[in-house]
């Protein structure tokens, strides 16, 4: 029997049990967050003060469907709202910051480099990612992950004042994408309509007329004595020129000089951009002379100042209706650099364990980890515990389903797939009279969590439909079907244990 035969019987367009990956299943898109996880709503917590959460969980127990709940629910909560909205960041890309990060430190393997991350490092990395996204809102080109400020977000844009308008610059000029910096500042300053207000000017033009200045000096001196001038007063007057013109060369100069040295400094301490000095230099040779000298740059390792970083950001993006930020963070266990490996995924988060960090005002992190950290953790010191306080952090020891919630979960997935207009039905109606509700929960709690069951249905369905010849059309899935795959995956999730089965 073919599968889309047996499918259509029912009434079912598709089959609800193929996707394997959150991303890019359909069907959950579709759910709209029917038969979550019970803990999910601890997880949420208020969407108008949203808390900090950490929820360790297996592969396949959802996490990332958790995460992608969370943002569906952030934005419900925003709509229609010009006010007390949510900017979601999701720090889960983390190829792209840790490649950075591992050729600037340049450990003799992945887990030495990953051991010298820093939690500054990873407020960099997320401001990185925020920025980016609101540098394309504004300036008007869209990425992935755009951020949608609003539809009078040109207007308010305009109307920013100097301070914010500050905030907006001093972030883009350190966070932005390293290649596009420069001239993506000029396209942000040229939004923001920003009017600089020193006399001075960009440094490049006040050096050229100077030295211009000074060369004109210097050749009508050289004029007045071919002359044969004697007068001590012209001499006086072009003297006193030339003695201006080079003294405010040598605070150009000074100045230049003290501009590359903050160009190193913070390309030595932005780690995960792995960005250049040169790039840094023209990025803040492009910024007005009273910006340079008011804002606290990131050039050391203490943390205040890239707290007063995230500040900044909370402040550029107020006048756009968001007064709080939630973070996402997911799977850290796929980027090469990790790999799976448990010593590089605690390298890599740990330094997230922080107190001060987590518990920041109107700054929330929602934390998916795999439980391999969950079993690291539990070897911690109490020193550890007691700067992480996990007790305060709304932790989730570990994401476990039971076989009558994956049950309602796979029902809900089967209905979510049915024709328009027909007739709903339980995922009993797919057996015979011999399989009870009881013998499918029962079967489904062995496999513990909705990726090992998906993949239990669909070989059930699978199994039925390659041993039932077309003509005999036997709609309903007898108990032996049942029970034979239900041994298989067993088997299967044991040799995944073990070490024994890719999957």
């Amino acid at each position: 029997m073919n599968v889309s035969s047996f499918l259509k019987h029912w009434s079912i367009r598709e089959n609800p049990f193929m996707a394997e990956e959150a991303r890019q299943d359909e069907v959950l898109a579709r759910l709209h967050g029917q038969s979550p996880h019970p803990d999910f709503f601890k997880v949420l917590g208020d969407p108008g003060r949203p808390a900090s959460s950490v929820v360790f969980g297996e592969k396949g127990s959802g996490k990332t469907a958790i995460r992608l709940l969370l943002e569906e629910r952030l934005k419900e909560h925003d709509a229609g709202r010009s006010a007390g909205r949510t900017l979601v960041i999701a720090y889960d890309e983390w190829n792209p910051v840790l490649d950075r990060f591992a050729r600037r430190v340049r450990g003799k393997t992945p887990l030495e480099s990953l051991q010298r991350l820093r939690l500054v490092d990873h407020i960099d990395g997320l401001l990185s990612v925020a920025v980016a996204d609101l540098v394309d809102a504004v300036v008007g080109r869209k990425g992935e992950g755009h951020v949608e400020l609003g539809p009078e977000a040109g207007a308010t844009v305009r109307r920013l004042d100097r301070d914010t308008q500050k905030d907006w610059i001093i972030l883009q000029t350190l966070y932005d994408r390293p290649d596009q910096a420069t001239p993506r500042g000029r396209l942000l300053r040229r939004a923001l309509r920003f009017r600089e207000s020193s006399w001075i000017g960009p440094t490049r033009w006040l050096r050229n007329i100077l030295w211009g200045l000074l060369l004109i000096a210097g050749g009508a001196y050289a004029w007045f004595h071919y002359q044969g001038q004697t007068d001590w007063i012209a001499h006086l007057g072009l003297g006193a020129l030339a003695a201006c013109t080079l003294l405010i060369s040598g605070k150009v100069l000074f100045d230049r000089l003290r501009l590359a040295r903050l160009a190193r400094l913070l390309s030595n301490q932005l780690r995960v951009l792995d960005r250049p000095t040169e790039s840094f230099r023209e990025a803040l040779e492009a910024l007005p002379a009273d910006l340079r000298e008011s804002s606290a740059w990131p050039i050391d390792d203490l943390d205040d100042p890239r707290y007063a970083m995230l500040e900044r950001l909370r402040r550029a993006v107020r006048p756009f209706g968001f007064e709080r930020l939630v973070v996402l963070i997911d799977r850290v266990d796929e980027p090469t650099l990790v790999s799976g490996d448990v010593q590089r995924m605690k390298a890599v988060v740990w330094p997230l364990f922080n107190n001060k960090f987590l518990q920041q005002s109107g700054i929330a992190f929602k934390m998916m980890l795999p439980i391999e950290l969950r079993h690291e953790l539990h070897r911690q010191s109490s020193d550890f515990f007691q700067e992480a306080r996990l007790d305060k952090q709304n932790l989730i020891d570990r994401l476990s389903w039971s076989g009558a919630m994956l049950y309602d979960l796979c029902t809900a997935r089967l209905r979510a797939c049915m024709d328009e207009g027909a007739e709903p039905i339980a995922l009993t109606a797919l057996f015979d009279e011999t399989v009870t509700r009881q013998d499918v929960v029962d079967a489904l709690d062995q496999m513990r969590q909705p990726r090992d069951a998906f993949k239990m249905m669909y070989r059930v369905i699978q199994e039925h439909c390659s041993n039932t010849p077309e003509e005999e059309s036997n709609w309903r899935i007898p108990k032996l079907v049942l029970d034979q795959v239900r041994r298989q995956q067993v088997e299967r999730l044991e040799g995944l244990q073990r070490g024994l089965r890719p999957a």
